[in-house]
């Protein structure tokens, strides 16, 4: 696969010149996997940087992020652009913490191959295994760099093993190239199975040289694995049959076939890499990437519609064609503004011009649709942090934009005349509720600014004003998002919150029949007020809202104060009757009252009807309601038991448990809403990460009597 040409270095800011030179890449894989650090060597052997940066100096390219800086950790995507030989690679460095999974659903739309990053001392994550399971169902390009070879307990062949059991079609994984050590056991090289050379570092740079005659045991078993893999998953027939009949089968052949099943996402090459001063491997997987991994033009386009969803004509990766662009990330800058990330897959994005920005969003996002028509502000190559202008972006481009006041993350660009729509990509559920707080008048004035920012920025994040409890409820992915979530707010946008306890939406009702006296006689300075009315309270059955019956007779109470009891009965429903909480459920009849010819008004009836409920609820028993859930729990079968445990000490009461393809089940339950407010956390230590739940409302259900009389009691 390399080639031995050592004069690579190039400028930060290339710009391809056709989308078959073009390639985009996401890294993934666990936290602490090393992700950034791998592309801080590459970005440095690729003649990038002058240096390479240090996550714990808060000098990485990855983690320009001012939070990254803080927490020392990746919390969202970031772009870096290199040439290297005759391709422009346009990386894209994702987190891996489950928090930010947002953030890796944005780098898999804008990428065209994975590199998944797998430490040799750590393995493989349940996380990582999901998400190459994924990747194999859309048949997305990968491969394998086993990094951290430089690290006390590294064990390559082993981390290759894991790989191939854990991986689906772990028959297509294997490696290109072996460790080789020096003396004093330091990583120094890699042995080239196809080459059959040695890439050697030892000296500072990259040099290859034939491979010693101690090696060649090792070629030959590995590498006879190694070319039976690449054929059989080539399916190069003909190829095959020279093999198994003895034949020697050129390199040249050989690399061409291998590049082919990559680029098919048939075959997963295994790379090795080492943080050392010489970047060992850096210079194999640049190689790797530039001619293994596809184009822009080779990976097919998500679906596209017009705005109204009506059909268009198939699209391709052709700077000629319509333009149809999508938003992946939205951030902003101190300087700048508002700044947003955008891969090209159609047509050329010009700066200075006029583009139709579409957002339509599923119902219960907090995002409003829009289409509108923008100017185009200055378009640039991102190395992290750094920007270089450029004067358009062709398709298969990853450039960001500028001056787009109205686009959010998922948005698509597209020309004015012909606006288009692309299918949204798949991005996991908020089911972690935070409350907040603006500590001040001040911020109180600036908040709903910042949260609409916020949320432009971040399609993973909800935020809803429930009503009943009058708070403002962010809904995040976990710990770790909220904390980046309420950072920005305070440290980007200037506005000071508190968080506070997530308050339950409860409800009353009446648990039996009774009666109630409203009566209201006020006499002030020659004006009074008067009103008196006798009502029945009946409870219903769940869910059947509020009856009003108008039984008086005789005229005790005037027609035209018949609905003004009403309307202080049903204001005193939203203010409760116990505990505070919205009354529901529940017919009230006005049997009887009396009025006053002068003193009598619209007011003193309502405020009369009030009275009677709350004279009513006095001499009844009110029950207190909890709003349910159904909780869906998808897991591997071992954690099944773990779960139905867990669900029984939250007050749940199990619906059924079914099997699911891959050794998993799904647990269905019913449980209160307030036991599972942090279930997003809980869920991951029960499972160990591997699990998944959604949640839906499932109305109300009485709370037990010794919770309910707490909360009644003050």
């Amino acid at each position: 696969m390399a080639e031995k040409r050592t004069d690579k270095r190039v400028g930060a800011a290339p710009a391809a010149a056709e989308p078959d030179r073009i390639r985009n890449v996401v890294l993934v894989g666990p936290a602490g996997s090393g992700k950034t650090s791998l592309l801080e060597s590459l970005l440095h052997a690729a003649g990038a940087t002058s240096r390479r940066g240090a996550i714990v100096d808060g000098t990485t390219v990855g983690d320009s992020d001012p939070v990254a800086v803080r927490q020392k950790r990746s919390v969202s995507l970031a772009i870096a652009t290199v040439a290297w030989k005759d391709a422009v690679i346009n990386f894209i460095d994702t987190p891996g913490y489950a928090d930010f999974t947002g953030e890796l659903r944005a780098g898999l739309r804008g990428a065209d191959a994975a590199l998944f990053v797998v430490s040799s001392v750590d393995g493989v994550d349940a996380s990582t295994s999901r998400l190459w399971d994924e990747c194999e169902a859309v048949a997305m390009p990968r491969a394998v760099v086993v990094t951290n070879l430089d690290k006390e307990r590294a064990d390559f062949d082993e981390t290759v093993a894991v790989c191939q059991r854990v991986f689906a079609g772990g028959g297509g994984i294997l490696p290109l190239f072996l460790p080789l050590h020096g003396d004093d056991g330091v990583i120094a090289g890699f042995l080239d199975l196809l080459d059959e050379e040695i890439w050697d570092w030892s000296a500072g740079r990259v040099a290859a040289r034939p491979a010693d005659a101690e090696h060649k045991q090792l070629i030959e078993s590995a590498r006879g694995e190694l070319i039976e893999g690449v054929i059989t998953e080539s399916e190069d027939e003909s190829l095959m049959d020279r093999f198994i009949g003895g034949e020697h089968v050129e390199v040249d052949q050989l690399t061409a076939d291998l590049e082919q099943a990559v680029a098919k996402a048939h075959f997963h090459p295994v790379m090795g890499h080492a943080v050392t001063a010489a970047n060992v491997g850096s210079e194999l997987i640049l190689d790797l990437i530039a001619r293994g991994f596809p184009s822009p033009a080779e990976h097919p386009l998500p679906t596209v519609t017009g705005i109204d969803g009506s059909a268009t004509a198939p699209m391709s990766a052709d700077p000629t064609g319509p333009l149809c662009a999508e938003v992946i990330k939205t951030t902003s800058d101190p300087y700048v503004g508002k700044v947003s990330i955008v891969r090209v897959f159609s047509g050329t994005l010009r700066s200075d011009v006029v583009v139709h920005v579409s957002g339509h969003f599923d119902s219960g996002t907090g995002h409003e649709d829009h289409d509108v028509d923008e100017r185009i502000g200055h378009i640039t190559a991102m190395l992290g942090s750094q920007h270089s202008d450029v004067p358009s972006a062709i398709a298969g481009s990853i450039v960001a934009v500028s001056k787009l006041a109205r686009a959010e993350t998922g948005d698509t660009l597209s020309s004015s005349e012909r606006p288009l729509l692309m299918e949204p990509w798949h991005m996991p559920l908020p089911l972690l509720p935070v409350a907040i707080a603006p500590k001040s008048a001040g911020d109180e004035d600036k908040l709903g600014s910042a949260l609409a920012r916020v949320a432009a920025e971040d399609p993973t994040l909800r935020i809803e004003h429930p009503e009943e409890t009058g708070q403002i409820l962010l809904w995040t992915l976990g710990e770790a998002h909220a904390d980046l979530v309420l950072d920005r707010i305070r440290t980007r946008y200037g506005v000071e919150v508190e968080s506070t306890a997530v308050r339950a939406s409860l409800r009353e009702t009446f648990a039996g029949k009774a009666d109630g006296h409203g009566r209201l006689v006020k006499q002030s300075g020659g004006h009074g007020q008067y009103a008196v009315v006798d009502i029945t309270v009946e409870p219903l059955e769940a869910g059947a809202g509020f009856e009003f019956v108008d039984k008086v007779v005789g005229g005790a109470v005037p027609r035209s104060f018949i609905p003004s009891v009403e309307k202080g009965i049903r204001h005193q429903m939203t203010q409760g009757v116990a505990a505070g909480y919205p009354v529901v459920d529940l017919r009230v009849t006005l049997y009887d009252g009396k009025s006053h010819p002068v003193d009598s008004s619209d007011m003193a009836f309502q405020m009369a009807g009030g009275l009677a409920l709350k004279d009513a609820a006095a001499k009844a028993s009110i029950n207190l309601l909890e709003p349910m859930v159904t909780l869906t729990v998808d897991v591997p079968d071992e954690h099944v038991g773990a779960v139905i445990a867990d669900v029984s000490t939250r007050r749940g009461q199990i619906n059924g448990t079914t099997t699911l393809p891959g050794s998993r089940s799904r647990v269905v339950a019913l449980v209160p809403e307030a036991e599972v407010s942090r279930y997003a956390i809980d869920i991951r230590s029960i499972t160990h990460g591997t699990g998944d739940f959604t949640r839906e409302p499932a109305g109300y259900a009485a709370l037990p009597a010794n919770l309910a009389a707490k909360l009644i009691a003050g």
